[in-house]
């Protein structure tokens, strides 16, 4: 019996002494430079930017949009895509804006300067947020429809809070090349094609730990993005684990996916560097068979909010085809 013991003993330090090395030490690796993704928006015209606005979050924090007030019955909320702010929606804002919509593009929480580059302070914060700027701006208007696209990780989020309780604030979601739950989708290239490194021992150590409840390593670092360091367009280079978990579809992305309200269309690029756009309609169809799922031909992964080709679909998807 005391050796049994002493056995268990040992066993349960080793475990510990891993986990600790693994927290401590495994940080995700620096990728080199993706420029395809990361250069992409030097062919959008931001000489028309709308200038940044804030609005307050519950906590107080200032976060930032951009407006593009419109003249139809049609609101439109953006979210971009990781590494990205407000700015780099401005082709998809501008579209759907030639068609009457008002647009706002958000910036989430831990981009474009606003609270911890990054990281947020627990996850569920994002949404919070962003049922924090629907609330500003009021009751809907006599006939008003409302859509929330969003693209790469904005796309999975999209699909995270279509799948929540405050759902039914929107009546149509667009996921643009959407980021699913990153440790099971098959869609996923190996290191998302290069965009992204994973620290993945850390990160399936620390989804043990939530489901255990425990939270106090959250804020560890687990995700590096393939962004230069003198970008023009993000300095959010680096996540941390509540930030991924929150800025993407979940684990339950699925089950999401079923509950979501109204409708939901997705839309990717055939020659996407990112994913695996033909894996999409098979995975997610099945779920949803009254999904509109469209892949547009040689498009890559940030093509989709800067090709004409691609807004004109979006556009058409998230208001109807153009009279």
């Amino acid at each position: 019996m005391r050796i049994a013991l002493v056995i268990l003993a040992t066993v349960i330090v080793l475990a510990l002494g891993a986990a600790a090395a693994v927290l401590a030490w495994n940080e995700p690796e620096v990728p080199p430079p993706m420029l395809s993704v990361a250069n992409a928006l030097d062919a959008v015209d931001f000489g028309d930017l709308p200038a940044k606005q804030t609005f307050t979050a519950r906590d107080g924090t200032k976060l930032v949009y951009r407006g593009y007030p419109g003249n139809s019955a049609d609101t439109v909320v953006l979210i971009h895509g990781v590494t990205f702010t407000s700015a780099s929606m401005h082709a998809v804002a501008r579209a759907l804006h030639g068609r009457g919509a008002t647009v706002y593009s958000l910036s989430l929480r831990g981009h474009d300067g606003t609270g911890r580059s990054g990281d947020i302070d627990y996850v569920g914060q994002l949404d919070d947020d962003l049922e924090d700027f629907m609330k500003g701006l009021g009751p809907r208007r006599p006939g008003e429809r409302r859509a929330l696209l969003g693209f790469s990780a904005g796309g999975g989020f999209v699909l995270r809070f279509a799948g929540g309780a405050r759902a039914k604030m929107f009546d149509r979601f667009v996921l643009v090349s959407p980021a699913l739950f990153y440790s099971a989708a098959p869609m996923q290239r190996p290191k998302f094609g290069g965009w992204t490194s994973v620290a993945w021992p850390r990160v399936m150590l620390l989804l043990t730990f939530s489901r255990l409840s425990i939270h106090a390593f959250d804020g560890l670092p687990v995700i590096v993005n393939a962004v230069p360091s003198d970008s023009r367009y993000s300095k959010t280079r680096t996540y941390t684990y509540r930030m991924s978990l929150n800025f993407g579809a979940g684990e339950d992305y699925l089950d999401a996916l079923r509950r979501a309200p109204g409708s939901v269309a997705l839309l990717a690029g055939a020659a996407d560097e990112v994913f695996i756009a033909d894996k999409y309609a098979p995975l997610l169809q099945p779920v949803r068979p009254d999904m509109n799922i469209e892949i547009l031909p040689g498009l890559g992964h940030m093509d989709m909010i800067v090709k004409p080709e691609a807004l004109a679909a979006l556009a058409d998807k998230t208001l109807g085809p153009a009279q």
